[in-house]
């Protein structure tokens, strides 16, 4: 019982065209063995009736005018039996001619060329009932009547023939000629039909097999070709919902730890404007109240010196507040493109440190989205202040470039380097920027050495929003032919 399931299943896993292949070889050689075996009996039929359609005029033409009236007579004399010996042994039907026999309805044998038979009696056949209704029967192959023992003795197949004997005037049956000829011709025009019967079927089964093969196989291949297709595209999208679900976690993660980064940011925001800009203002507020300012009797140089102080004081404030509303402002996002981004965080960082940084980029991307402009723009801002505070801004140099549409951003020095592993988790600076990366589905990578250290964000973009330039450079075409240029130098 459990043959039949997998003989099923086997067969499910079988491809279309193979399915057709067997099934279709099964029932054209099915078919075509019965067609073939229809139409060889077809011919042989047809040819067999042409044949006896010939004697059955020979008899009528020939023997027929020698019998007397049969209605009257019980037997043939000698007269009449010399006429038809003569007359069967002469010519082409002679040579042809085994054995000859004049029926009676009743079943006897008025004549035969086999003179033990002449007046015997034997059932009639159903071959000999038919010949009696009017019709001409032939038949070709092995004698099996019971009176036809010398017949069967030859061996061959013979083509056998009973022709009816009509009354001239009323058309009336009253007698039956069958005939035994060794027919070669006959054997070999059959044979010949047949083949070309056999012949003709094959042909046509197999045209028409092979035609259905070619619909069917190329059917297949389509079928296969949008099979692989299909899953290969449900695998792109399965692939995708991993991806979006990652995402998605990160997303989650980024969004839960979004309060405590603020909270952590506000924090020290508040410490950085309590330890700088406010102690300045009350170490001003205070001189304000001092004695010398106070007494009117004071030395004006003690009271210039005092507001020269004060006046320090409050500079120094103000040039504090400025830096960090400088760090917390942002350049002209929307409108500006990646490039003037880039230059916009280098140029502001080289004023806040008078230093040099090199800036090299690949491509001048104007159709990125904000978020990833404002995460390039706080990366690069973020990884030059680390590298002027921990590196002294040596060998600080930033680099952009696109490759197979990912973004990627980095920011090198040629400082001592740390031990990245060794970096607490509450650094607010890196955490930031890594949950920002993360939230836009890149990766931040910190590689450190003793010669330096390269901070690089990578990001994933769309290719169809590339400049030209962009999709030129990415396969080998640049106009100037060289893969990236520096901003401070002509394209």
């Amino acid at each position: 019982m459990r043959i039949v399931p997998k003989m099923l299943d086997r067969w499910r896993s079988f491809t279309l065209a193979r399915q057709f292949l067997l099934a279709g070889t099964l029932v054209s050689l099915v078919a075509m063995l019965g067609v073939g075996a229809l139409v060889a009996n077809v011919i042989e039929r047809s040819l067999t009736r042409h044949a006896a359609a010939t004697t059955a005029l020979y008899v009528d033409s020939v023997i027929a005018p020698i019998l007397p009236d049969m209605r009257t007579v019980r037997n043939l004399d000698s007269v009449v039996a010399h006429a038809l010996d003569e007359t069967l042994a002469a010519g082409k039907l002679g040579e042809r001619l085994v054995s000859y026999r004049l029926w009676r309805r009743d079943g006897t044998i008025l004549y035969a060329n086999q003179q033990d038979l002449i007046g015997k009696r034997f059932e009639p056949g159903p071959d000999l009932a038919k010949a009696f209704s009017g019709q001409v029967v032939a038949g070709y192959g092995h004698a099996d009547d019971p009176e036809s023992g010398s017949e069967r003795s030859i061996g061959l197949p013979l083509l056998e023939i009973y022709s009816p004997m009509l009354q001239p005037w009323s058309g009336e049956v009253v007698a039956v000629s069958e005939f035994y000829e060794h027919a070669p011709d006959f054997a070999q025009a059959l044979h010949l039909a047949r083949l070309k019967g056999w012949g003709a079927v094959v042909v046509v089964t197999l045209g028409l097999f092979l035609t259905l093969a070619a619909i069917v196989f190329r059917g297949s291949a389509t079928i296969e070709a949008q099979r692989l297709a299909l899953k290969q595209r449900v695998h792109e999208l399965s692939r995708l919902a991993r991806s979006n679900e990652l995402l998605a976690r990160r997303a989650q993660a980024a969004s839960e730890q979004a309060t405590a980064f603020n909270e952590r940011f506000l924090r020290q925001l508040g410490a950085d404007l309590h330890d700088g800009p406010a102690q300045l203002v009350a170490f001003a507020s205070l001189r304000l109240g001092s004695r010398v300012l106070g007494d009117g009797a004071s030395p004006k140089a003690a009271r210039d010196r005092e507001l020269k102080s004060i006046k320090a004081s409050l500079a120094d404030a103000m040039e504090e507040i400025r830096a960090i509303s400088a760090g917390l402002a942002l350049p002209h996002i929307e409108t500006a493109s990646l490039a003037e981004v880039l230059v916009a965080a280098v140029k502001a960082h080289e004023q806040r440190t008078k230093t040099k940084v090199p800036l090299t980029v690949s491509d001048d991307l104007a159709s990125l989205d904000p978020a990833v402009k404002i995460c390039a723009f706080r990366f690069v801002q973020e990884g030059l202040a680390n590298a002027f505070r921990h590196a002294g801004g040596k060998g600080v140099s930033v680099s952009q470039s696109c490759e197979n549409g990912c973004l990627s951003i980095e920011v090198a020095d040629r400082g001592p380097g740390f031990d990245a592993d060794a970096v607490p988790q509450e650094r607010l600076g890196l955490a930031c920027l890594r949950q920002r990366i993360e939230s836009l589905g890149g990766t931040i990578v910190i590689a450190s050495a003793s010669t330096g250290t390269r901070l690089t964000m990578s990001v994933e973009q769309c290719q169809e929003r590339w400049e030209p330039a962009a999709r030129e450079l990415r396969h080998g075409e640049a106009p100037d032919g060289s893969s990236a240029r520096r901003i401070d130098e002509p394209a």
